[in-house]
């Protein structure tokens, strides 16, 4: 009976195969490439090479295609996956071809004669193309066609991209869009730029087409659907200009956010990021010079009253930075004040950092902070600023902010404080709000401290105290005399954008439940910065202030709240009134068309730096106003919300209630919930 003979198979992983061939065809080239060049010496007639030189070339070409393979393998290049090489695969390749060369003119000439010039030139060429050709050419072929397909991307009905910037930032945008599989996504089209030199000239194979002026025209001629703002050492006017006209194209846009990536060498797509309102307010950020600020700070122990809030939380963030002795964040909501202590732990280790729970209306609370940790300086951000709240409860308006700022600056002055810097408002000028009414009575309240000190009177400033029982307990400390030497300020500024409560992220998540906008009334403007500049200024007021000043800041020109909702919805590529759609509510209770940053008779004062000035003080009787705000203490303990309006308007003569706004909101009765385009 026939055995059946048993056959054994050898599986090999394909890219072991695929070595095998490549190193067949490797000992063919780095052999076959000199007597090439042998060959093309002797003009390509084999019988009129001399012996002498075939003999040599058959002797050593053994060896030599042994040392190459041998070489080949020491520098990886059969390990390589050449799909994807790139310039490290083609370095390895140079090297090889290098030392390669000076082994074949070194070892034949030694082992058998020298070869003529030509020999080693030409075989080298060869070589080198060879062996370069097999492994690099699906790596040509994969950026040939994605060079054609940018080419002819104008009949392509793929989403396109507009690149806005031909510099040295936009061609890294560009480049990193071609080499990577972001292009499945979308493609550059076009490029604008405002340099004619520029114009009708190509980037990678991508036409510059014009300057801004073509951005609507390109949009529609190359299909784009999303644009990217690539000039970051663009000024604001020049960025509010070209986005305005980016934002009436309905596509989706995203900017390069700052200079500082080009000279790190970070630009990427991904190093970009979606257009904010902010762009578009077209004010050059406010810049300051610091130094003498942060050497203030370092060494210091500073307490930052609503330090969880986001102005305080920016303020912790800054104080942090520069080296203080102590930071103590004050807050009576522990999941921002955690929240903040966290975050600087994790990027301050070595910071002596100190969150504490409390209220600046707590008498016993904020003596005990001042008394056990003795800060020197003390940002006061803590305070009820939502004024439609406010106006439903007046009394914790007046306890939060006035009688709250009364008893802080009080254990500030008591316990030597250097300096005691509040954050104001620009509500607090011509207040026909509560919020607004309480804001203007902490600035008058740190202008009475400043004054009382100044003519050494501080002593004859009242403790105050809503409960008979606390009064007691402080009476022995009231007979210690008081010598202070605080120096008290106040900084106004408008509008934060971002901060909580805040009208931009009311829009975005307005926005992400598809609508509508919700604007009280069409013509509201109103003044914005953004946080660090209002932090940027406190501080700076920490260390300019003499006392008694109310420093404001240049914001600029005013916005409207209509056409901050207008933007926003047109920077997502949506249409308003269409896809996204905008109702008008009615002013709420309180609020003004415009906020005013001074009142017309403060008047200004310049100082050294020509954005921020100073308020003249308005001159008021302190010690009549010290008895109003010890009955305004005790009307809003005893919830006299009937009469506390009134007590506010006879302490704060500017503050004029505003009669719920009835006409305004009656003049919009026909236009709630209906778009009104623009």
């Amino acid at each position: 009976m026939r055995k059946k003979s048993k056959r054994f198979k050898l599986h090999l992983p394909r890219w072991k195969v695929i070595t095998l061939y490549l190193m067949a065809y490797d000992a063919l080239a780095v052999s076959g490439a000199y007597f090439a060049a042998l060959l093309l010496r002797f003009d390509l007639q084999y019988s009129a090479i001399p012996k002498e030189y075939l003999y040599s070339y058959l002797g050593f070409v053994p060896i030599y295609t042994v040392f190459c393979l041998f070489l080949f393998f020491k520098f990886k290049l059969y390990q390589s996956i050449w799909k994807y090489a790139s310039v490290t695969e083609a370095t390895r390749v140079v090297a090889v071809s290098l030392i390669s060369t000076i082994f074949q003119i070194v070892g034949i000439t030694l082992l058998f004669r020298r070869m003529p010039i030509s020999y080693y030139i030409f075989g080298s060429l060869f070589q080198f193309a060879l062996v370069s050709a097999v492994r690099f050419v699906e790596r040509f072929v994969q950026w040939e066609r994605s060079k054609r397909s940018t080419a002819y991307s104008s009949l392509d009905t793929a989403a396109g991209i507009l690149l806005i910037g031909a510099g040295e930032a936009g061609r890294m945008i560009l480049q990193d869009i071609q080499r990577s599989k972001l292009a499945k996504n979308g493609r550059v089209r076009a490029i604008i730029d405002d340099d004619p030199q520029k114009w009708n000239r190509t980037i990678s194979g991508v036409p510059v087409v014009g300057g801004r002026d073509e951005i609507l025209a390109a949009v529609k001629k190359y299909n784009v659907n999303k644009i990217y703002f690539a000039i970051p050492a663009a000024s604001a006017e020049t960025k509010r200009d070209i986005l305005n006209i980016c934002k009436e194209t309905q596509c989706k846009i995203k900017v390069l956010p700052g200079l500082y990536q080009l000279v790190n060498d970070e630009i990427s797509v991904q190093s970009l990021k979606d257009v904010s309102v902010e762009d578009l307010l077209g004010r050059e950020p406010i810049t300051m010079d610091m130094s003498d600020v942060f050497k203030f700070i370092t060494g210091k122990t500073i307490l930052v009253t609503g330090g969880g809030g986001s102005i305080g939380s920016e303020l912790c963030r800054q104080i942090a930075a520069h080296q203080p002795k102590q930071l103590l964040i004050f807050d009576m909501y522990e999941n921002n004040a955690y929240d903040i202590e966290q975050e600087l732990k994790r990027k301050y280790p070595n910071l002596n950092l100190k969150a504490i729970i409390g209220s600046v209306r707590d008498s016993k609370r904020i003596a005990r902070v001042f008394e056990t940790y003795k800060p020197e300086v003390v940002y006061h951000a803590a305070a009820h600023k939502h004024v439609p709240l406010m106006e439903g409860s007046p009394c914790e308006a007046v306890k939060n902010n006035a009688i709250g700022t009364y008893k802080t600056a009080y254990a500030a002055m008591k316990n030597g404080c250097q300096r005691f810097v509040l954050i104001s408002t620009d509500k607090a000028v011509n207040p026909t709000n509560i919020m607004g009414a309480t804001k203007r009575l902490c600035e008058m309240i740190v202008q009475t401290f400043d004054y009382m000190i100044k003519h050494h009177r501080e002593n004859e400033l009242p403790l105050l105290h809503a409960h008979m029982r606390d009064e007691l307990s402080f009476m022995e400390k009231k007979a210690q005399e008081i010598h202070s030497q605080t120096q008290f300020v106040a900084v106004r500024f408008g509008n934060v954008l971002g901060s909580n409560g805040s009208v931009i992220p009311l829009f975005k998540r307005q926005m992400e439940e598809g609508g509508p906008l919700t604007v009280t009334h069409p013509d509201v403007i109103r003044y914005f910065m953004t946080i660090p500049e209002a932090v940027s200024l406190v501080l700076k007021a920490s260390v300019m202030g003499k006392g008694s000043e109310i420093f404001v800041l240049d914001m600029g020109s005013p916005v409207k709240i209509d056409t901050l909702a207008r933007n926003l919805i047109k920077l997502a590529g949506l249409r308003p009134g269409v896809d996204i759609k905008i109702t008008y509510t009615g002013l709420r209770p309180g609020e003004k068309l415009y906020e005013e940053k001074l009142m017309a008779e403060e008047g200004l004062t310049r100082t050294e730096n020509d954005l921020i000035h100073i308020g003249r003080p308005i001159p008021f009787d302190n010690d009549t106003f010290l008895k109003d705000v010890k009955l305004l203490m005790n009307a809003s303990y005893s919830e006299q919300e009937e009469s506390i309006r009134a007590l506010v308007a006879k302490t704060v003569n500017t503050y004029h209630p505003a009669e719920q706004t009835t006409g305004a909101n009656k003049d919009l009765k026909m236009k709630e919930k209906e778009l009104i385009f623009s």
